[in-house]
């Protein structure tokens, strides 16, 4: 663990006296190394370091003396492995296009050319070979109909448009691919234009902006249904980010209350059985309050709804007669508010972090043997409780033993755990109850991703847009689905999409196609 650094008492008159010293003479031992310890003091106090990961091992450094980790052996086998094994077989990739290739001589039944007393006969798996070519994201073919003239009279004769040109001049594939690219990959409207401008294709920012708006308006009634589902759910994950919208009337302040200068984009991931669903809603309305908008469709009688936030405020909804919930905080929030003063506490920290990644170890476990929501349950009563009870009982001991300084990092750290113990703890109660938020922080990079290379949204009208085909597209990586081939069915079947809307969900849109075509 590095060492905090020391107290340095700065003078500045002092200091600017080296400095001077230095511009006509070289600096002394001493003069050098108050200017050093300066230096490092003013980056330590402007430019902290920074993680990219907050994982135990990461915030604590290993010892000067703890050996070097064993290198893996080398495998039992000399022999290199199969062709079409590696990090991406090729079960690997599902949207390939597939091509047969016969055997340019033998036919399955034939004498066997080598030994001519047997016969050959097909295998179930084919020999494969992937190739991976480039193309442009949306390519353009110009149909040249050959015309004639009539020499006397002066009519022209034009030969017909191929079918497979299509009615449009932008199929729907090409309203898809713009929508994946720019809510679901964060390519924003005017890089994409010039990309395509660069292979050969003009496509203004103006006219994928026109595209994605009128088939989001065709596909609305997919997301009215996402929401509608969501309400259904067992668990629900909400959280915000900030976000900006340009041209975004006010909305009139509640009485009593300042009015409102924050932007958001809030998440809710919803898990409906087997299925989770994703949604996006940006604008004036913190996450708590877009969650009580989706809990109003939520139907009469079902069990409580466990609700896994953070512990702000503005997380918790304001819910609507007949709506239980059951509230579980995000122990990953618990954690980090230890990672943060980790530095200065390096003991009682790793004790914490240690013990909490124990549940974590649990839980990931559970997952692994494809436990059952109430084997998870007894699993972490039985493993993960006795953990807690103990950190629990250290932290009390802490405060009360005066081992820490309840205003110090560490003590406010304890305080916000033992404040709240109960919302955190409740996957040691509750059946399916999860044990932290991450999964809408995920969801979130969505929307972040979206601010980082966009930086806004222009109006209201454009934010809807967004949350529509984000929701639309993670869903769909959540579940598996292929979200260009999702977008792209339900652009060609928004007739069908209108008159049932839960028939072309992304886990079962696959299905209806099927029952259509027989």
């Amino acid at each position: 663990m590095k060492p905090s650094s020391p107290t340095i008492d700065v003078d500045l008159a002092e200091l600017d006296r080296i400095i001077d010293e230095g511009m006509r003479a070289p600096l002394s031992e001493s003069n050098g190394q108050k200017l050093k310890n300066a230096l490092h003091a003013l980056v330590e106090r402007v430019a902290p370091r920074w993680r990219t990961t907050e994982k135990t091992r990461a915030v604590f450094e290993k010892p000067p003396n703890t050996e070097p980790e064993p290198e893996k052996p080398p495998p039992a086998s000399g022999r290199p492995a199969p062709a079409g094994h590696g990090r991406n077989g090729a079960v690997r990739f599902p949207g390939a296009h597939k091509v047969a290739i016969p055997h340019a001589k033998l036919r399955h039944g034939d004498p066997c050319p080598e030994c001519g007393a047997g016969k050959v006969y097909r295998q179930k798996q084919p020999k494969t070979l992937v190739r991976i070519v480039g193309r442009p994201p949306l390519e353009a073919t110009r149909y040249e109909m050959e015309r004639l003239r009539c020499n006397g009279c002066n009519q022209v004769f034009t030969a017909q448009v191929p079918p497979d040109a299509g009615p449009e001049k932008y199929d729907q594939t090409a309203a898809a691919m713009i929508a994946q690219l720019r809510y679901g990959s964060g390519v924003p409207f005017k890089r994409l234009e010039r990309l395509e401008g660069n292979l050969g294709i003009p496509l203004p920012a103006a006219t994928q902006w026109g595209l994605v708006e009128r088939k989001a308006e065709r596909i609305r009634p997919a997301y009215d249904e996402l929401i509608r589902q969501a309400a259904q759910g067992e668990v629900v994950h909400n959280d915000d980010t900030g976000m900006r919208i340009l041209h975004l009337a006010r909305e009139p302040a509640p009485e009593g209350k300042g009015e409102r200068t924050g932007v958001f984009t809030s998440g809710i991931v919803s898990r409906v059985g087997v299925w989770l669903i994703a949604l996006f809603f940006s604008g004036w309305k913190h996450a708590g309050e877009n969650l009580a908008d989706v809990l109003k469709r939520r139907a009469p009688g079902l069990q409580p709804l466990i609700q896994m936030c953070d512990a702000l405020s503005r997380n918790a909804p304001k819910l609507s007669e007949g709506v239980r919930l059951l509230l579980a905080n995000c122990l990953s929030h618990g954690r980090r508010q230890f990672v943060d003063v980790a530095e200065n506490f390096p003991a009682e920290c790793r004790y914490v972090l240690e013990t909490l990644g124990g549940v974590w170890y649990n839980d990931e476990l559970a997952r692994r043997r494809n436990l059952s929501p109430d084997e998870r349950l007894r699993f972490h009563q039985e493993h993960s409780a006795p953990l807690m009870k103990t950190l629990k009982e250290w932290m009390e001991a802490q405060l009360a033993e005066h081992k820490t300084e309840p205003n110090s990092g560490l003590g406010k750290a304890i305080q916000y755990m033992l404040r709240h113990w109960q919302p955190l703890t409740l996957f040691l109660r509750e059946r399916a109850a999860p044990l932290d938020n991450n999964l809408v922080e995920r969801a979130l990079k969505k929307a972040i991703l979206h601010r980082k290379n966009s930086l806004f949204y222009k109006t209201k009208k454009g934010a809807e847009v967004g949350d529509l085909f984000m929701s639309l597209i993670h869903t769909c990586e959540l579940n598996g689905a292929n979200p260009f081939d999702y977008l792209t069915e339900l652009m060609r079947h928004s007739e069908e999409l209108k008159q049932n809307p839960a028939a072309w969900m992304p886990w079962n849109y696959r299905d209806t196609l099927s029952d259509s075509v027989r």
